[in-house]
């Protein structure tokens, strides 16, 4: 018996036809408070976030895509770590929207860890392990905004330290780190940081530069106890 649709080899064409008797399609997955049968990329929605990293991992991007009925319609783009990636992500953020999941997958996003972060969103996202799995009608178009807070800056934590002088805070999700306030045992107890986000909007609308800094500088733990205050970047 030959075969009608498809070129097949000798073998299976000498076969007989046997009947498939189950009709067993895919386990249903939940996408934004339904449950869904998926078998097309259209079928898919959900908004959710993923990290990515290149070969060498000395960068990493962390991806949150919004989508709906299988096509990407919000993309938020965050790298760290490699100031090339920074170019990267204002590239894969003109890329991204209005793909199909399928597309993106297969897009070059120019960077590699934006790659892998859409790899690994892809698999969440066909998967049905989003964010809104379970949030009738998903999130508006937007919605990622909302991780960014006031200002609309990345929430980025920066320390270093070494064995010899210890510790140096210089950015916190309050915001850059302006001093570190030490006790009597040169330990850390506090710190004092301005908001950059807030600052840089009020001075946007009219405000002076050093009120605003004065406005959005705020003090942390035990920071007023502090025998000793330094400069992070400094001292």
């Amino acid at each position: 018996m030959s075969c009608p649709n498809h070129n097949c080899s000798h073998e299976v064409q000498q076969m007989c036809c046997v009947a498939k008797g189950a009709k067993h399609g895919p386990a249903p997955i939940p996408e934004e408070g339904k449950w869904v049968k998926s078998k097309e990329i259209r079928d898919v929605s959900g908004l959710t976030h993923g990290v990515g990293w290149c070969a060498p991992q000395q960068g990493a991007c962390k991806l949150t895509l919004n989508v709906k009925e299988g096509v990407i319609e919000e993309a938020l783009v965050e790298t760290l770590g490699c100031s090339g990636m920074t170019h990267s992500a204002a590239m894969a953020a003109e890329i991204l929207p209005g793909k199909t999941i399928l597309e993106a997958l297969n897009s070059d996003l120019v960077c590699d860890a934006i790659n892998v972060a859409m790899r690994e969103l892809f698999l969440q996202i066909v998967y049905g392990r989003t964010q809104t799995a379970f949030s009738e009608n998903g999130l508006p178009i937007g919605a990622g905004l909302e991780d960014l807070g006031k200002g609309l800056r990345s929430q980025v934590g920066t320390m270093f330290s070494t064995k010899e002088k210890g510790p140096r805070y210089l950015e916190m999700a309050e915001g850059y780190v302006l001093e570190e306030g030490l006790d009597e045992n040169n330990e850390v107890i506090g710190y004092k940081t301005v908001h950059l986000g807030k600052m840089l909007e009020a001075i946007k609308n009219g405000m002076d530069a050093n009120e605003a800094l004065k406005k959005f500088t705020s003090v942390k733990g035990r920071f007023e106890d502090a025998v000793k205050v330094i400069d992070p970047r400094k001292e």
